[in-house]
């Protein structure tokens, strides 16, 4: 059985890396661990560099607090202004002993309320929760949830992510 470790005890964060594995390693057992590590960013990274930065160092910081895993996970979720408007995406980033992959989520549009408590320094899921009268929803469906109706929660946004940061460890021989 292969460990994985994620990067955090978010239950989000947990659920769509085991739902990714076990949809790309069908065959494989795998021990699903989310242990509390630093990003090493800012509570609500701000940035394209500074979202991917975080997922990179919680991937690296679990490696070293458990080295005897399989595999190391960090997911980091981020926000950008573009002009007056402010878009929400995440970066995922995948490790072994010998190689790693990353990737992307979509983006979606913040709505200005929200854009605005984000701008007087609160963080994005305190944020969601003041403007949707909400209680801990970035560990429940987040705003892609709330924005969406639930057609797509924060397992389902990310797990595409976690599956294209697999890539390198699906194709071998493509990625030395």
């Amino acid at each position: 059985m292969k460990q994985v470790i994620i990067a955090s005890k978010n239950p989000v964060k947990i659920q769509c890396v085991k739902q990714a594995f076990e949809k790309v390693f069908p065959q494989q057992d795998f021990h699903f661990t989310g242990i509390s590590v630093p990003s090493g960013v800012s509570e609500q990274p701000m940035t394209d560099e500074e979202t991917y930065a975080g997922a990179r160092n919680r991937a690296i910081n679990a490696s070293k607090a458990q080295p005897e895993a399989d595999f190391w996970a960090g997911v980091e979720g981020g926000i950008q202004k573009n002009g007056s408007e402010m878009e929400a995406f995440a970066w995922v980033v995948v490790m072994s002993s010998d190689k790693s992959g990353k990737a992307r989520t979509a983006s979606f549009q913040l709505p200005p309320a929200v854009v605005e408590l984000i701008d007087q320094g609160m963080e994005l899921g305190h944020a969601d929760d003041v403007v949707f009268k909400r209680d801990n929803s970035k560990q429940k469906n987040g705003a892609v949830g709330i924005l969406t109706n639930d057609l797509i929660d924060r397992v389902s946004y990310y797990e595409p992510a976690v599956i294209l940061a697999l890539i390198p460890f699906l194709n071998e021989g493509l990625y030395p």
